[in-house]
């Protein structure tokens, strides 16, 4: 796979589908006088190809069932990509079994959504973050994993006092500073976060925002942010990639997505977002309803309800161009400069 300067993770052309189908009885059927096999998938991820550059924060936006989580499980490895390529450093990752992938385990963490569902209940902190770090180092004696705990604990803000304490005993912001001491327990060189603050208070989510910010800074951390908060990624993003129907249709610098969005899905995403200014555009309204992922439409999964598609929209499907300004879009309608 071919590397990008300074490119620390790289996506190509990553498909993933879900089968629907049921066991063998499920999918036979009668038709045409003879019994068939039939045979339902969900499509999540339709042909995403991203590149996560060395100490960026990549954040990946669009509507619930887009296929962001999927896209960010697949690249942990927690599921199979059905087609495409995964690459750390230029070395393909996502065909390894368990024992080949464990080099790259410590370098790779993740943070979940849900910090109730994500800590055992079973475990206490100490044990929560001792696990991991005696794993990966097994050379360490108790007292330097010891002080790893206690140093990892101070940084996100959690008393180590707090060791021997249980996660039921503790709030959702302080169970998210808990699972964000976990990941950076390994000193990892990069962290994929679905959507680690949507289930907290709006009062704790830039607490636990300025704390991944500050960690990244002192840690040289490369995020992959998924989120659906828009106000977020412009306090937090570097670039964004906007996702629709499993398919990448945007690509930008997080300050230039924002002031000269191009693709129709992200002006309509932008145009959402509540403002105090007067002078921002109206509200676009978008007709129509999110496909199904199970029968993709033709051409452009836009098509259906962009105001500007055409019959080439409704038939060919779009790839990611490069732009004059560096912003990939993929769109038949900016490719022929109609928008």
């Amino acid at each position: 796979m071919t590397e990008q300067t300074n490119s620390l993770v790289q996506i190509r052309d990553l498909y993933k589908r879900f089968s629907i189908s049921g066991d063998l009885l499920d999918q036979l059927q009668f038709k045409g006088g003879k019994i068939v096999r039939h045979q339902e998938y969900v499509h999540a991820i339709n042909g995403v190809s991203l590149d996560v550059m060395q100490g960026e924060a990549l954040c990946v936006v669009g509507e619930s069932g887009c296929g962001k989580s999927t896209v960010a499980r697949t690249v942990m490895g927690l599921l199979n990509p059905t087609s495409g390529q995964i690459a750390y450093k230029g070395e393909r990752i996502d065909h390894l079994n368990d024992r080949q992938i464990l080099p790259f385990r410590k370098k790779m963490q993740m943070i979940f959504q849900n910090p109730y569902a994500s800590l055992n209940p079973r475990m206490t902190i100490q044990q929560t973050l001792q696990e991991p770090i005696q794993f990966h180092n097994p050379n360490m004696s108790a007292a330097e994993v010891r002080d790893k705990i206690h140093e990892v604990m101070f940084s996100v803000g959690v008393d180590p006092t707090w060791g021997e304490r249980y996660s039921h005993e503790f709030s959702g912001g302080q169970r998210q500073r808990i699972s964000i001491a976990r990941a950076l327990a390994v000193d990892p060189e990069f962290i994929v976060a679905d959507e680690p603050i949507s289930a907290l208070d709006v009062s704790i989510q830039a607490q636990v925002l300025n704390l991944m910010m500050d960690a990244q800074e002192q840690r040289n951390l490369t995020y992959l942010f998924i989120t659906h908060d828009l106000s977020v990624v412009e306090h937090f993003g570097t670039r964004v990639a906007v996702m629709y129907l499993g398919t990448v249709c945007e690509l930008a610098p997080t300050k230039q997505l924002f002031s000269q969005p191009r693709h129709p899905y992200t002006q309509a995403l932008l145009s959402a977002i509540p403002r105090l200014e007067d002078d921002r555009p109206d509200y676009i309204k978008l007709i129509g309803e999110v496909p199904t992922p199970v029968n993709l439409p033709s051409g452009c999964v836009f098509h259906g309800r962009c105001p500007h598609a055409n019959e080439r929209c409704r038939q060919e499907i779009p790839v990611l161009r490069v732009l004059d300004d560096g912003t990939q879009v993929a769109c038949h309608g900016v490719e022929e400069n109609r928008l």
